[in-house]
């Protein structure tokens, strides 16, 4: 057995006797600032344990979405008919959807991206509208020319009045040319517009009359729109409502039109004929665009690889002028991915401050042509997206979002103008992941942090202490 004096010859920590130890002013001094020193760096190592850390690094993408990324977006065009606006996908792997509509939605707006009404339905058109086969060299232009000066009069003075805007360099406009001439004279002979004037066929050219065509926001040629008189008592400027029409244009669909027109009013009446009762023809006609331009918003899935988000004027049976064409717009908003909360965005933002910074970084953004540049103007935008995923320590996936770059420029082309985003997606992916801390690693500091201050302050001590009582002899050599 050991006794109690061998056990005590492995004390580390031996002691001394109190009436040896002698306490002094410095010493004090010294305690105090060595206790508030621990005080100080416990607090900073307290702090740091519970402080989040992170590791960031670059890996390969293993998305949890699949093949395909969601972008959804809202844009505002003001020069842009919602009659021809259409959004279309692309990329490099063959893919080409062209006229989106089952995820977008369109609504007009004015020229200062104002709402002016409901949501704008573009309805169905058939792949190819039909003309006449056979086309007559000798026949006799049955519709009337109408200006800027004569077109108010005449279109209140028919109960209704259909108008062909056309521009003579359109190829469809000259496919439609000798149907629309003989379906006027057809209707002229049998409602002559001075016994019975319940229809006129009529036509603007709008190379001639460009402010009439503009007032009427025709953007696409042939252009046919069906007017009512009396309409104007419901509308807020004083221009008549309105249809188009976008049915086939052969000579005998273009009379059947014309005859159930017709049919909705009395024989002989020259009373108001302020709704369309006919029927045939509803799947043809819609009410046409009350402004000229057009905000679009909804969502396409893409896969992920280079590719193209394009929104331009398309229509399988118009022609576009595109010097006249004006791409400008107003990015409102544009995101990939899922939707991140703005709860959960602000949470990380608190320490990752980084984040979200360029998850939107297009939102807000106008980019309009002041017609500086003149006509053919594309508008492209190059991004380039990278996912980016916060990890806690528990292995939780706190955040997922995708972030991108943007680089917009302004070219000229010969082709019609449109608004680009080429899209270029990074294979690889940000991995964010907060690092766990040992509270072992905490115990450690502490222990470290009060020993070695501890031992700082003792050296002091003792220096101080040994070079007072060197002082102090010395003092007393110079008094004996």
């Amino acid at each position: 057995m050991f006794s109690a004096s061998k056990i005590k010859a492995v004390d580390f920590y031996r002691k001394i006797p109190r009436d040896l130890t002698e306490a002094s002013l410095s010493g004090a001094g010294l305690s105090i600032v060595a206790a508030l020193s621990m005080m100080f760096l416990f607090g900073m190592e307290l702090n740091n344990y519970f402080a989040v850390t992170t590791t960031t690094s670059v890996i390969v993408d293993t998305s949890s979405d699949g093949d395909f990324l969601r972008i959804d977006f809202n844009m505002s065009f003001p020069a842009l008919s919602c009659e021809f606006a259409s959004v279309d996908v692309n990329d490099v792997l063959g893919t080409n959807r062209l006229n989106i509509t089952k995820t977008v939605r369109k609504f007009s707006i004015d020229s200062n991206l104002r709402p002016t009404g409901s949501e704008f339905h573009s309805g169905t058109i058939a792949n190819a509208v039909k003309h006449d086969d056979e086309v007559d060299e000798e026949f006799v232009e049955g519709a009337l020319p109408l200006t800027t000066h004569s077109f108010d009069r005449f279109i209140q003075q028919f109960p209704i009045t259909v108008v062909n805007f056309y521009a003579p360099w359109c190829s469809w406009c000259q496919r439609l040319k000798p149907s629309w001439e003989k379906a006027a004279k057809i209707m002229r002979e049998r409602y002559d517009p001075e016994m019975d004037g319940r229809i006129l066929l009529a036509k603007v050219d709008c190379t001639k009359e460009a402010d009439l065509c503009r007032r009427h926001h025709i953007q696409g040629y042939p252009s046919i729109r069906i007017f009512r008189k009396g309409s104007d008592v419901r509308s807020d400027h004083g221009h008549h409502e309105h249809e188009s029409y976008y049915g086939d244009r052969d000579t005998e669909t273009l009379v059947k039109t014309m005859e159930n027109l017709v049919a909705s009013l009395p024989t002989g009446s020259q009373h108001l004929a302020l709704e369309d009762k006919s029927n045939g023809t509803d799947n043809v006609k819609r009410p046409a665009p009350s402004t000229g331009g057009c905000r679009i918003e909804g969502y396409v899935r893409v896969k992920k690889v280079p590719g193209s988000l394009v929104v331009s004027a398309r229509s399988d049976a118009h022609s576009f002028d595109a010097s006249q064409m004006n791409m400008s717009h107003v990015v409102d908003h544009l995101t990939f991915g899922k939707k991140v909360m703005p709860r959960a965005l602000s949470d990380v933002k608190h320490w990752i401050p980084y984040i979200g910074r360029n998850h939107d970084r297009l939102n807000g953004r106008s980019f309009i042509n002041t017609r500086d540049l003149e006509g053919n103007v594309t508008i492209d935008h190059y991004i380039q997206v990278v996912k980016t995923e916060v990890i806690t320590r528990k292995g939780y996936k706190l955040i997922e979002e995708y972030e991108y770059t943007a680089h917009s420029n302004v070219a000229h082309s010969i082709n019609i103008p449109v608004a680009r985003f080429h899209l270029e997606l990074s294979p690889m992916q940000v991995l964010i992941t907060e690092n766990q801390k040992s509270f072992s690693h905490f115990i450690t500091n502490i222990c470290a942090i009060i020993g070695g201050v501890f031992t700082v302050a003792g050296i002091l001590d003792s220096i101080l202490h040994n070079t007072m009582r060197a002082m102090k002899k010395v003092e007393l050599g110079k008094n004996f």
